[in-house]
Order: structure tokens, then C-alpha cells, then sequence
């Protein structure tokens, strides 16, 4: 059988190969604390569990729902972001329901771009942002982000350089995987950007809630022009600790909206109708528990981080997210991360993702997930200190330039 196109384009799964190493530590015996996968272990709270198992419970909800999501959940959306941000939203031409944001993103640049069409996407970025273009047949730019440089300046020089000029921005603040936050300014220069350019903006609100020390995530959508160029995704998988229901919007610019809808129409019915009725609940209900799962990461941030330093592993505490992005520590930095990774899995005993499965500018550092309660976090701590100590693995590690000819 000839090869597929699509599956040809995507690159080897890099995160693979410290999970196989994790299992088969695992079934050796050894206790290994997972922070790889950003996947959240809080509790969906309580009041959402007990209405969706009412609705489960009413035969009318048990067949085909909307696509676009039944009419009182895309209001509720709406009326989210009225609430937090002033933003006002048409349900009906500007708001869509998505079975996640990654969903929603992936179908949307599948609705909107095609062959010869070119995507701007910083570089480190979550991977569904960059393969989103690749499954789409579109051709991707990376752009590096990141402390030490000027995105602005560097998405012109992008545009010099790139013909085609490109159609369309994907970003997503707080940022996954770096924990970069930006400010209401940056978004008014995004816009601006995408107006100059002519180019659409997706922007990825996936940890709206998730912030810390007092910062305030602002909405892209908030923001005079925003609407004329592009969407918002949000998630409830993080802020109501709903990741496996999978439920979360488009909303923004309804040109682009009506390309997801009308592309989701052929290809689901819609989220499972009980789920949307307990989505319902959450969004218009009592905020406490978005606020305890946001204290309930602090916490583990705060234990993480100060672990970590008092390794000597330097690493800001981030004031977004459930991650935390750590630059590898010096004399392990020659190894790249993939390696480091598979080093602090086995000798430390802690799982964490490599940077550069999460693109070319990422192989410096490591992202830990902020999956595990305080007492684990501890005992990953100790393993690290450990690790650090006795400076295991340095001799018999591959460096990165072997490696890279490896992949």
C-alpha cells in the first residue's frame, strides 16, 4: 500500500520515546511520577458530575445533538465572555461549540486554509498549533517566541522574507509551553499586525483561568478590531477541570465561524447533548470552584518551583498556566532535551515532555505538567536533587548533534 500524504508530513511522535521508557520502567516496578502530559487530576467539581448524570437520565437527550452546539450552551458562552471580558457575541453567527479547543482549532485551519496558503505559529508551541497547518495541506513558518526576542519585530521580518505573504497567525496566551503572559497592548499590536497584512489571527484562551500572583489574562477578543480578524478558542477542560468531556468554543470573526460550522456540519452531530447541559451549568453558576482549581495549581507551582531552586535548577516561578517551562541545567545542556528527558526518567524517576517536541526553538528546555498533589511533588523533588547530585547519566548520555542525526 502506498504511503499516506498527510501521515508522510507529520513528524515522529518525539514524546513517544520517553513514554515507552516510563512504561517500561513501570512494569519493572520502579515508581515513576508522571509530569509529562498536561493532563489535569482535579476532580470535575461536583455540582457539573451530578448534572450531567441527570441529563444522562433523560432519554430526549440520548440522540443526535446540534453540531454547532444546542442554542442555550452557545448563550452561555457568550454570556462568559460578556461577564469577564465586555465582549459581545452573536450565538447564533459568532459563537460555535467544539469538542475541546484543540477540535475546534485543528477543523478550523482546516476549513480555512489549503495548498499554497502559509501560517505564522511561534516556535515553541503546543503541537496541535503547527500540525493543525500540516494536516490542513498548508505550508508552515515557525516564528520564535520567547524573553530574549522581539515577536513583533520578528513576525515582520517573517513577512519580508515570505512570499506568499501568510494568511493567517496562530497563537495562544497564557502560552503552552513557555507559561509567556502578555497584556492587553500586545493583543492591540496583534490586531493592528493582522489588519496591515491582511491576515487572520487564531488565538488559543485554552488557560483564560489558570493565573497566578494577581495577573489578569486579557481576551483577544476584548480588544477594538479583534472581531474583524479573527477567533478565540476557549476550553473547559482546565478552568472547570473537564478535560476528558471534551467541550470547549470558537467565537470571534463570524466569517470564520461559519466556515467551522458549516465544515462540522459534515463531520459530527455534536457533543453528547447531557454534556452540553452540564457545560451550561458551569459556565452560569457560582465561579468558586474555577477559583479553588486556580488556587489548587498555585499551590502546586509554588511547590514545584521552590523545589527546584533549592536544587539549584533555577526556574521563575510562570503566572500562567498549569506548566512549567524550565531551561535544562547547564552541564546537561549539550545533550539536548530528548536526552535529558530520558535521564531524568530513569535515574530521578520523574517523566517530564521535551522541549523539542514542541518545535525546533524549544530543545533548550523541559515542560513540567502541574498533574500531581504537593506530597508527590516532593518526592519528584527529591529524586531531581538526587539526579543533580550525583550528576548520573552525564557520560553515558548521547549528545544532541548524534541524536539529532538519529531522528
Amino acid at each position: 500500500m502506498e504511503e499516506f500524504r498527510t501521515i508522510k508530513r507529520l513528524p515522529p511522535y518525539v514524546f513517544q520515546q520517553v513514554n515507552e521508557l516510563k512504561m517500561r520502567l513501570r512494569r519493572a516496578g520502579e515508581d515513576i511520577i508522571d509530569l509529562g502530559m498536561g493532563n489535569p487530576d482535579i476532580p470535575t467539581p461536583e455540582h457539573i458530575v451530578e448534572k450531567v448524570i441527570a441529563a444522562t437520565r433523560d432519554p430526549r437527550n440520548h440522540r443526535y445533538s446540534a453540531s454547532a452546539g444546542i442554542p442555550k450552551l452557545r448563550e452561555a458562552f457568550a454570556n462568559w465572555w460578556k461577564r469577564r471580558y465586555d465582549v459581545d457575541l452573536d450565538p447564533e453567527k459568532e459563537v460555535v461549540a467544539t469538542m475541546g479547543a484543540k477540535d475546534g482549532l485543528a477543523h478550523l485551519v482546516l476549513a480555512t486554509m489549503g495548498p499554497g496558503d502559509v501560517v505564522f505559529v511561534p516556535s515553541p508551541s503546543y503541537p496541535i498549533h503547527p500540525y493543525s497547518v500540516v494536516i490542513a495541506g498548508a505550508d508552515l513558518r515557525h516564528v520564535p517566541i520567547s524573553p530574549d526576542h522581539d515577536f513583533f519585530e520578528d513576525l515582520k521580518n517573517a513577512c519580508r522574507l515570505t512570499w506568499p505573504l501568510p494568511k493567517m497567525l496562530i497563537i495562544s496566551f497564557p502560552h503552552n509551553p513557555t507559561t509567556m503572559v502578555v497584556d492587553r497592548e500586545f493583543f492591540e499590536r496583534i490586531v493592528e499586525f493582522a489588519l496591515e497584512y491582511k491576515i487572520m489571527v487564531v488565538h488559543d484562551f485554552a488557560y483564560a483561568d489558570l493565573t497566578f500572583d494577581g495577573y489578569v489574562a486579557p481576551s483577544f477578543l476584548s480588544v477594538p478590531g479583534a472581531k474583524e480578524v479573527g477567533v478565540e478558542m476557549f476550553s473547559m477542560s482546565k478552568s472547570y477541570s473537564m478535560a476528558g468531556w471534551r467541550v470547549g468554543c470558537a467565537a470571534g470573526n463570524p466569517k470564520m465561524i461559519e466556515a467551522l460550522r458549516r465544515l462540522k456540519s459534515y463531520i459530527d452531530y455534536g457533543i453528547f447533548q447531557p454534556i452540553q447541559i452540564a457545560a451550561i451549568i458551569a459556565l452560569n453558576s457560582d465561579q468558586d470552584c474555577v477559583r479553588a482549581i486556580c488556587e489548587e495549581y498555585q499551590d502546586r507551582r509554588d511547590a514545584l518551583c521552590s523545589g527546584l531552586n533549592d536544587c539549584g535548577w533555577e526556574v521563575p516561578p510562570p503566572k500562567g498556566t498549569m506548566f512549567v517551562w524550565a531551561r535544562i541545567p547547564e552541564p546537561y545542556r549539550h545533550l539536548g532535551s530528548l536526552e535529558f528527558s530520558k535521564l531524568l526518567t530513569e535515574h530521578a524517576k520523574v517523566a517530564v515532555s521535551p522541549g523539542i517536541g514542541f518545535g525546533p526553538h524549544g530543545d533548550e528546555h523541559v515542560r513540567f505538567a502541574l498533574v500531581e498533589n504537593r506530597l508527590r511533588t516532593r518526592q519528584a523533588i527529591r529524586g531531581i536533587r538526587q539526579f543533580l547530585a550525583e550528576g548520573k547519566g552525564l557520560k553515558e548520555a548521547v549528545p544532541r548533534v548524534a541524536r539529532s542525526v538519529a531522528l
